[in-house]
């Protein structure tokens, strides 16, 4: 099998390495690529803002059998369907598409458990262009009968960007808003997620791709500085603290996703079930 990755980001080039052992060829799409190649796959060119697509790519795409979407949004829609939709409808070899999205679609559920059957609440234009997004992959998916699968992330992290890298450099924060919980994901248990999609034996469609165990932000701080053996920074009253307006807004959004489809009909069991297990095998 041949695979095709459309914007090599920190989740699909962590993807890439590994695939790079179970494909037969890799080719992975960045809007500049400073190199050409990329040791174990092939790296090309692709904006979808540009008037020219670079022909390889076109050719890869005509050859790919797995196509992976880790290219975002933009108020335009989906820069690979904006450029590449009818390429990819009539792939004559492409099975399954994976378009890599966000729980950032679901909003603010007040602390809630949530599934896939959950309202979509987006607060911002970014996650009201990924469900749009979404619907026109699936869309896609339906009309050229190629199965589509929406991961829905939550907050990544893994080697070198994580809490433990924020500690280190000073940059870590305890900030303290009563109630406040995110759900986490290490790149790992992502790559395990696309992985069983791409062995097409679950069905097409929305799953979440998230942990165990939402849990307040500032402790994973705490843990973290305690099994590195440092003070963890001192704790901030959310509220009086100066926040980017995204960070703001992140903090706006609290619910607690469940991944009770991902484990059972995707079939995946975390190697890092909760922020411990990761955390720890990071440090």
């Amino acid at each position: 099998m041949k695979l095709l990755i459309f914007g090599l980001g920190y989740t699909a080039g962590f993807y890439a390495a590994e695939a790079s052992q179970a494909f037969e060829q890799v080719t992975a799409t960045k809007r500049a690529p400073e190199i050409l190649a990329e040791g174990r796959f092939r790296l090309l060119p692709f904006d979808g803002a540009s008037e020219k697509i670079d022909p390889r790519v076109i050719d890869a795409l005509g050859d790919a059998d797995a196509l992976l979407v880790s290219a975002g949004p933009d108020a335009f829609g989906d820069p690979v369907l904006r450029r590449l939709a009818d390429n990819i409808a009539a792939a004559p070899k492409l099975k399954t598409i994976v378009y890599l999205s966000t729980i950032g679609v679901y909003g603010d559920h007040q602390g809630a458990w949530i599934d896939e059957t959950s309202e979509l609440r987006p607060s911002n234009d970014r996650t009201r262009w990924r469900v749009a997004v979404e619907r026109d992959w699936l869309a896609l998916g339906e009309r050229a009968h190629k199965n589509v699968y929406v991961l829905r992330l939550s907050g990544i992290y893994g080697p070198g960007r994580s809490v433990i890298e924020k500690l280190r450099d000073g940059t870590a924060k305890r900030l303290i808003k009563p109630g406040q919980v995110f759900n986490r994901i290490h790149v790992a248990d992502i790559a395990q997620a696309i992985n069983a999609c791409f062995a097409g034996a679950a069905p097409s469609g929305v799953y979440n791709v998230t942990d165990d165990e939402p849990a307040p932000p500032q402790d994973v701080v705490t843990y973290a500085a305690e099994l590195l053996g440092v003070t963890p920074p001192p704790e901030q009253v959310f509220e009086a603290t100066q926040l980017s307006p995204m960070a703001r807004s992140f903090y706006g959004e609290n619910k607690r996703v469940a991944n009770k489809r991902m484990r059972e009909v995707l079939e995946v069991t975390p190697k890092f079930p909760t922020y411990r297990e990761g955390i720890g095998a990071l440090a």
